[in-house]
């Protein structure tokens, strides 16, 4: 039979718990005490005896020793390993035990020691004879109070463990929304680089000193990328600083043809945006909007209003779209936006015969 080690319990119990217990604990011990003292307090001739106390403690002690044994090696067995054909059958055994302990020993009264005159006037005495063995009225709250202590711990240890499992859970979630983030921008990064360089080598033929200018601008995007791309945001100013660079490279590589117009806010707050979020639409819209054949056009719009940032992209679409592979596809856009701001976005895409048009707002 698997066992599990008893320190391993004592891991899984938290903090919080075993002060539960131990703050319910001494109430429990010291009420008797305090009890006593306002007794005595309150009338004069009642005599504080601490003998009579340790009527009292034995009692609480043997419930303190079955609760010990029930938290730290029953209740696990029900919260931890789900073995409630085990855990129920050692509960009742020690019911019994208990039951049969109660009715074979019987403590003493519990009485203050009243002064001999106040029990002048009580009727003769009689010598104190045991009940038969059988099961009383005090037994059976002594039975009903052991089965509610074992309920209440199992009750507090389920709690504390639902607690723990939930926060295990979104532990697990963040790591894994971290994971599928870092897959989403890996996905991003290969193809800037990809696409920078089909630019230079386009350029190195035509125009050497543009060639040279363009590894500087393409420096500049590495930079951003490598320092700027695994952050969970970065400063709009960046942001529209990579764009800007990334046009600048694309112009030099298409004609007069296409027509390119940008518009991005010229004062722009101190606010954060998803590193490489804004780009991937752009990046989309030359994909597949740009025709060698005839003219083309992209048109980008960025605007913040009212702490969100408001972008739109209206391009034409290409009879023959580049075939260049790579690049972000849309779902992954949207899986990206999806973990990064849950339902906290719009993203509304018109797919026309002839044109594509994409508005997003998100927070900042």
């Amino acid at each position: 039979m698997h066992t599990f080690p008893f320190h391993k319990w004592m891991e899984k119990q938290s903090r919080q718990e075993n002060l539960i217990y131990l703050v319910l604990w001494a109430m429990l011990f010291v009420a008797p005490l305090l009890s006593m003292y306002v007794h005595s307090v309150s009338d004069q001739n009642f005599v504080f005896e601490w003998s009579d106390l340790w009527i009292v403690w034995p009692t609480f002690l043997v419930f303190l020793v079955l609760f010990l044994i029930h938290n730290f090696l029953l209740a696990p067995l029900l919260i931890y390993q789900q073995r409630r054909s085990l855990y129920f059958s050692i509960v009742t055994v020690i019911v019994v035990l208990f039951s049969v302990y109660q009715c074979t020993t019987k403590p003493r009264d519990f009485r203050p020691d009243f002064p001999k005159q106040e029990m002048r006037h009580e009727g003769p005495h009689h010598p104190h004879k045991h009940p038969p063995v059988f099961i009383g009225q005090h037994d059976v709250i002594a039975v009903f109070i052991l089965v509610l202590m074992f309920g209440m711990n199992v009750g507090i240890k389920g709690y504390f463990k639902h607690r723990g499992d939930q926060k295990k859970m979104k532990r697990l979630e963040h790591q894994n929304l971290e994971q599928q983030l870092e897959y989403l921008k890996y996905q991003i990064n290969p193809h800037f680089f990809m696409n920078t360089l089909n630019n230079i080598h386009a350029l190195v033929d035509i125009d050497p000193e543009k060639a040279k200018s363009t590894i500087v601008e393409l420096s500049k995007m590495m930079r951003f990328i490598l320092y700027e791309g695994d952050k969970h945001g970065v400063p709009l100013t960046r942001e529209f600083e990579f764009i800007r660079t990334y046009l600048s490279l694309m112009r030099l590589r298409y004609t007069d043809k296409v027509k390119i117009t940008v518009e991005l806010p010229t004062e722009v707050p101190d606010k954060t945006v998803p590193p490489l979020m804004l780009i991937s639409f752009i990046e989309n819209a030359f994909k597949h909007g740009i025709s060698y054949q005839r003219d083309s056009f992209i048109d980008i719009h960025v605007s913040v209003e009212q702490q969100r940032l408001r972008f739109l992209c209206h391009n034409s679409k290409a009879d023959k779209p580049n075939q260049e592979k790579g690049g972000v596809g849309l779902a992954n856009v949207r899986q990206r936006l999806q973990l990064l701001y849950d339902n906290n976005f719009t993203l509304n895409i018109q797919d026309n015969p002839d044109t594509y048009h994409v508005e997003l707002t998100i927070p900042l």
